[in-house]
């Protein structure tokens, strides 16, 4: 005799519950932040902040990793009409060479959190490291997946960065910029080698550091 046995379906996630549950403790303005650029060997780093109004839903909008390229640009388009405020912070591969990536991807955050308007009262960041704001703030892992507002945050980094990037592709030629967007891709790595880097390269990264005439 075989046993069946009846599954119940999980119920589908709520990717308003980091928002809900800030509204639920007296918070008013939550913004989702977001970065994009952190493993290329060439660009900067960018930051993305959003604050989307209270209970608006957006279908599709995720992790912007797991959208294609069209769906961002489309998507990009609807959050900057809906969003109550969007900030965008950039910090430059010099920057990034002197502080190290990981506080310059701090200071995009906070960059990006300084421009919005109003101010939010409470953060919402992809990932663990926090901001130097005394505004209160939760980190949240994979939260680009578990939060809309930062889902909507990383499209806006994503996408801003892609378009600067297919810019840097005109103004240095040869290292394919438009394609790979700095990052560490095969064809981009010959390149360096042949070219050498060009002055938006990263020079303390590896694959960068070794062409570099000041190693």
């Amino acid at each position: 005799m075989t046993l069946q046995v009846e599954l119940f379906s999980l119920p589908p996630l709520d990717t308003l519950m980091f928002e809900k549950a800030a509204y639920f403790n007296g918070f008013t303005c939550v913004a989702g932040i977001d970065e994009a650029g952190r493993g290329p060997l060439a660009g900067p780093v960018m930051a993305a902040a959003v604050i989307l109004p209270v209970g608006l839903a957006l279908d599709d909008v995720d992790d912007s990793k797991k959208l294609s390229p069209d769906k961002r640009e489309k998507l990009f388009d609807i959050i900057m009409s809906q969003a109550v405020s969007v900030g965008v912070g950039i910090i430059g591969p010099l920057e990034i060479d002197r502080i190290n990536i990981l506080q310059a991807t701090r200071s995009a955050m906070l960059a990006a959190v300084q421009q919005l308007s109003p101010q939010p009262d409470y953060l919402l960041i992809d990932g663990i490291s926090t901001i130097n704001s005394a505004i209160p703030q939760k980190t949240i892992k994979k939260g680009d997946s578990l939060s809309l507002s930062i889902a909507a945050a990383s499209i806006i980094a994503k996408v801003t960065r892609d378009r600067l990037m297919v810019e840097m592709d005109s103004k240095y030629p040869g290292y394919g910029f438009s394609g790979h967007k700095g990052y560490g891709s095969a064809a981009h790595l010959d390149a360096i080698r042949k070219l050498g880097p060009s002055p938006i390269h990263r020079m303390t990264f590896g694959g960068v550091k070794e062409h570099s005439v000041l190693q």
